[in-house]
Parts: C-alpha cells; sequence; structure tokens
C-alpha cells in the first residue's frame, strides 16, 4: 500500500513501487493522467483519486491497470468521459463517478466491465441515461444517481423501465428527483406511474412496459426501443402502448384481501349471535329467577300464616 495523499502534488509520481497494490492519491492537485502514469504498477487493485483537479480521462489512461478492482475519481471537473477509457479494466468491480460535472455517459462504458457491482454517479450533471448503457452491466447490484438534474419527460422512459426491473432483481438505488418537466418536478422518477407516459413514442414488443418484471435473458439483451423511428412514419395507432394488465401478484394480493375481508365478516357475524343468544339466556335466566324467588315467598307466607289467622283455630281447640 502507498498512501500519497494529502501531499500537495501536482501529478502522478513516477517512481511507484511495481508491487504497489493500493494507491492513495486523493486530495491532491493533480490535473492530467498519462498515458504512462501507472505504467509501472500493473498489480494495482484499488486507486483513489478523489478530490483532485483532473478535469478530463483520456483514452488508455488505465490500460496497464488490468488488474484493478476499485477506482474512486469522485470530486473532481470532470465533464466528458472518453468510451475506451476503461475499456481495460476487466477486473472492475466499484467505479465511483460521483461529484464532477459529468453530463453523458459514453455507450461502451460496460463494453468490459460486466464485474461492475457499484457504480456512483450522483452529484453530476446527468439529464437522463441510455438504458442499453446501463444493460450492460449485468451484475450491478448498487447504483447511486441521486442529486443530478433528472428530466423526466419521455426520452428518461427507457432509464425508468430499466429501474424497475433493476430493483425487482433486488437491485439497490437510490432516489432520482425530478426537476423538469414542471408538473414533475421534485418528484421521484420512480413513482411516478407509468400512465403519465403514455402519449411518449411506444417500446418495441421486445420490452414491453407491461412486463417489466417478467423478463428473460433475451428480452434483456435485446430490449432496443425506438422512442423516435416507429413514430415517423404516421402509424402511430398501430403502435399505441396498451393497457397494463394487472400483474399476477397483485392480483394474487386482492384475492387474499377479499378472502379475509369475507372470513373476518363470517367470524363477526358468529360473534354477534353469540352475543345475541347470551343476552336472550341472561334475560330468561333472570326472569326465571324472579319468579322462582316470588313463588318461595308465597309459599313461606302459606306455610306461617298471620296471628289474627291462627287466634281463631287456638280457641276453638281449647
Amino acid at each position: 500500500m502507498v498512501d500519497c495523499s494529502y501531499k500537495g502534488l501536482l501529478e502522478i509520481p513516477s517512481n511507484l513501487p511495481s508491487q504497489t497494490q493500493v494507491l492513495y492519491l486523493q486530495a491532491n492537485h493533480i490535473r492530467v493522467i498519462n498515458y504512462t502514469s501507472f505504467t509501472n504498477v500493473p498489480g494495482l487493485k484499488i486507486l483513489d483519486l478523489s478530490n483532485n483537479s483532473i478535469s478530463r480521462v483520456p483514452p488508455y489512461a488505465f490500460h496497464y491497470l488490468r488488474s484493478l478492482q476499485v477506482l474512486n475519481l469522485t470530486n473532481n471537473f470532470i465533464q466528458n468521459l472518453e468510451g475506451q477509457v476503461f475499456t481495460p479494466l476487466l477486473a472492475l468491480k466499484e467505479l465511483d463517478l460521483s461529484y464532477n460535472n459529468i453530463s453523458n455517459l459514453p455507450e461502451s462504458l460496460g463494453n468490459n466491465t460486466r464485474n461492475l457491482t457499484f457504480l456512483g454517479v450522483k452529484n453530476n450533471h446527468l439529464q437522463t441515461v441510455d438504458r442499453m448503457v446501463l444493460e450492460t452491466f449485468t451484475n450491478l447490484r448498487v447504483l447511486l444517481a441521486k442529486s443530478n438534474p433528472w428530466q423526466c419527460s419521455c426520452p428518461i422512459l427507457g432509464l425508468k423501465l430499466w429501474l424497475e426491473n433493476f430493483l425487482y432483481k433486488g437491485g439497490v438505488i437510490d432516489e432520482l428527483i425530478c426537476t423538469s418537466p414542471e408538473n414533475r418536478k421534485g418528484k421521484n422518477l420512480l413513482q411516478i406511474p407509468f400512465e403519465f407516459y403514455k402519449s411518449c413514442p411506444p417500446f418495441s414488443t421486445s420490452f414491453p412496459m407491461a412486463n417489466i418484471h417478467q423478463h428473460g435473458p433475451e428480452h434483456r439483451n435485446n430490449g432496443r426501443h425506438g422512442y423516435h423511428g416507429d413514430h415517423l412514419d404516421g402509424s402511430h395507432h398501430e403502435c399505441e402502448p396498451k393497457p397494463k394488465p394487472r400483474p399476477a401478484n397483485l392480483r394474487h394480493a386482492i384475492a387474499t384481501v377479499v378472502i379475509t375481508g369475507v372470513v373476518c365478516g363470517i367470524v363477526c357475524l358468529m360473534m354477534l349471535a353469540a352475543a345475541i343468544y347470551g343476552c336472550a339466556y341472561a334475560a330468561i335466566m333472570a326472569k326465571y329467577q324472579k319468579e322462582l324467588k316470588e313463588v318461595e315467598r308465597m309459599a313461606s307466607a302459606a306455610e306461617q300464616g298471620s296471628p289474627e289467622e291462627k287466634e281463631p283455630l287456638d280457641s276453638s281447640l281449647a
């Protein structure tokens, strides 16, 4: 491990030990990454270049780092990414590009980084991301993309579909808050109903809106969309989005709720009947007890008799 952080460096040192596997270069003043910057550390696995002044990453800047697994480029001034810049990084698992000025991700970003499990692009200038760029990351587990000026109009629908499918497969993402159009400003993209995008140009049948949670591998690889191509010939009526059928799991949930409600209703009726029976039985028993006490009182009075009734009987016997 080589720690060159907070050293005031203006460039990457050229005398790094060849056996270096972990290199910390954060919090310096590095502006440029040259083609030969890492030629003598081919076994590098972790590289931290955060908090520098890098504005551009040239092609093949990491050409010799075929064992690199973690690359941190946060808090720089990167605006554009060359298409081939990450191509040699076959072993890369974590890539953090947060807190830069990146406005788009190149289509070839994931061509040779299929082992990537973490991608951070938060606090950049991204307005949308092509779904096909993200689909190349077949092993991605975490995507951090908040605090970007997301434009939640029709072009972002592909990203929304991918995010829904990504979440369904167990992926982790943070919130994507819309900045436009005005009627969706401040809303989380994932919480906007798909019905709001019905007027957008339809997708091809290989990636239908109604089945975003039921894709096989062939759909994920071939699900290219046509935002404009299928809409230019005036045949929009033939490609209107079909009403989204209710997902199977939602039908099961509704059936469960209905059955539970019926069972609860029956139980409540049985409890009500038991309560009525109990009240009736208590009233009958109370009346019976009252009548029984009255009979006992009258019988006791008849046996004893009053003193006036006993006196004539005693004088007659005398």
